[in-house]
């Protein structure tokens, strides 16, 4: 793992020991450098959950990913500077009925900084959390961003952030540690699964000082912390590449599948392979 390429990746420059505040500072700027995207499962393929895979397409390419990919690079980094961390799963609660029971599809961290155990995940969309949460129930919590909770209902643990309609369920969670293949499981459904949302979708978001800009195929979203937001729809490849690029920060290239990809958007049909680039 190439820590110091991440680091610069993220724009961090600061001490690089096991501490609290660096935890805090990487996990502040890793989700504002790296957007959450979905555009390998949109465009028909599977991520590699691989780290050197990770690596290249986050770090040295310029793009971005979903949550095993986001969580499981900040893990790497993590154990690199000589943190304590467990790789967790939960279930996605946020816009599910409260009568689905919906499977560990997502990826967590829990991190243990100066004898402390922190909740922690840069890669949860359009609310990913933008500072480590202290592992303690029932407790509201600030961030950059929004407030947020955490209710211990028996064996699990229910995230919760303070939205405009109140407080809203993101995922539960237990303890139980995970390995890789357990996500690469989940990984492979999420890409393949003819019902999966993410392969119908194109999904895209990234955290700013004052906002969260949120990006669902041709809907670009600002979501000001002021409790202000606007909308607007993009009118063709064109503009929606210029977004990608230039809002969300993410490193395309001239590849004749993505642009064929990107027009799903505007007329879906066929899925095209974005294969390595």
């Amino acid at each position: 793992m190439d820590v110091a390429a991440y680091l610069e990746r993220i724009g961090y420059r600061g001490r690089v020991t096991a501490t609290l505040e660096t935890l805090r500072q990487i996990h502040a700027r890793h989700p504002a450098a790296i957007a959450f995207e979905n555009l390998d499962a949109f465009s028909g393929s599977t991520a590699s959950l691989e780290i050197e895979s990770i690596e290249q397409k986050l770090v040295a390419g310029g793009r971005g990913g979903w949550c095993f990919e986001h969580n499981l690079l900040l893990s790497s980094v993590l154990r690199e500077l000589g943190f304590d961390v467990r790789e967790l799963a939960a279930r996605v609660l946020w816009n599910a009925p409260e009568s689905v029971t919906r499977p560990r599809t997502h990826m967590v961290l829990l991190v243990t900084a100066e004898a402390q155990r922190y909740l922690v995940d840069v890669g949860f969309g359009g609310l990913t959390l933008t500072a480590p949460l202290r592992f303690e129930a029932d407790i509201e919590q600030t961030t950059p961003h929004e407030r947020f909770r955490m209710l211990e209902t028996g064996d699990e643990f229910l995230l919760q952030a303070a939205v405009q309609e109140g407080w809203k369920s993101l995922y539960r969670f237990d303890l139980q540690p995970q390995t890789c293949a357990d996500y690469e499981l989940t990984n492979w459904y999420l890409s393949n699964h003819p019902d999966s949302h993410f392969r119908s979708h194109l999904v895209v978001a990234r955290p700013a000082v004052d906002r969260r800009y949120a990006l669902l195929d041709d809907q670009l979203t600002v979501y000001y912390t002021d409790g202000d937001s606007e909308r607007r729809t993009l009118a063709d490849v064109a503009e929606l590449r210029a977004v990608l690029t230039e809002i969300f920060l993410l490193r395309l290239g001239d590849v004749l599948t993505l642009e064929r990809t990107l027009q799903r958007v505007f007329q879906p049909g066929e899925q095209v392979s974005l294969g390595k680039q």
